[in-house]
């Protein structure tokens, strides 16, 4: 099937996806479609055909404004910078299942690697990092893995440098991608096209933490593009 790229300029992206088998054909007679948001930078929401809702990497950027009245099952937070780590935005915070990609604090300080089941959604998590300087500029960062309603969707978060092969076999086939392309902190457009190129995503592209005609810290997905 070819790869679709859904880029929006507006402050969200949403996006039905028909569940598919693991075979990767369309579930017949599915209750319900799975649901995709986008609230800027690499903020996502994806909803199951179960109304199970995974929030990726949620922030407060006052450009994008808060997304009120926003209740999740679960909340994955890739690192620790203000842009991804703003678990408050989330009205049942409390209630919310919380997996950050760390674990420990200062030198100690390593990846949560995750392999669970949470309701109808399997999450696991693959390491990386933030620049590629191994960490030593931005830090650790964790790649978020979800498969729900046959879907393999594999959040980068603020990944920063090429993915080796031993890497990409760990995270195994992509039907949905999220990867950074605003460079200066992250992947630039071109560094995130070669690294497409490898992953080899079936069905959609989400290119993220990006600048928009609202926020221009980073650079837009015109290289990308």
């Amino acid at each position: 099937m070819n790869r679709r790229t859904l880029i929006a300029n507006s402050l969200f992206l949403f996006l039905l996806l028909t569940p598919l088998s693991r075979g990767g054909e369309k579930t017949p007679k599915a209750a319900k479609p799975v649901e995709v948001t986008w609230h800027g930078q690499s903020f996502f929401t994806v909803t199951s055909s179960q109304g199970t809702r995974v929030v990726f990497d949620p922030h407060f950027i006052p450009e994008y404004g808060r997304v009120l009245g926003l209740k999740t099952d679960i909340i994955l937070i890739s690192h620790e910078h203000y842009d991804h780590n703003r678990p408050d935005v989330v009205e049942n915070e409390k209630q919310a299942k919380t997996i950050l990609g760390w674990t420990g604090t200062g030198s100690n300080k390593t990846w949560n690697i995750v392999d669970e089941q949470v309701k109808d959604v399997h999450i696991r998590s693959v390491a990386s990092y933030h620049d590629d300087v191994q960490g030593m500029k931005y830090g650790k960062n964790t790649i978020f893995i979800v498969d729900v309603d046959g879907w393999h969707i594999v959040h980068l978060g603020d990944l920063g440098h090429m993915l080796s092969e031993e890497t990409l076999k760990k995270i195994g086939p992509v039907d949905v991608l999220m990867v950074p392309v605003g460079g200066i902190y992250t992947l630039n457009g071109g560094e995130a096209r070669t690294l497409i190129e490898k992953m080899k995503p079936k069905e959609y592209i989400f290119p993220m933490h990006r600048g928009t005609k609202v926020y221009d810290a980073v650079l837009p997905a015109d290289e990308f593009l």
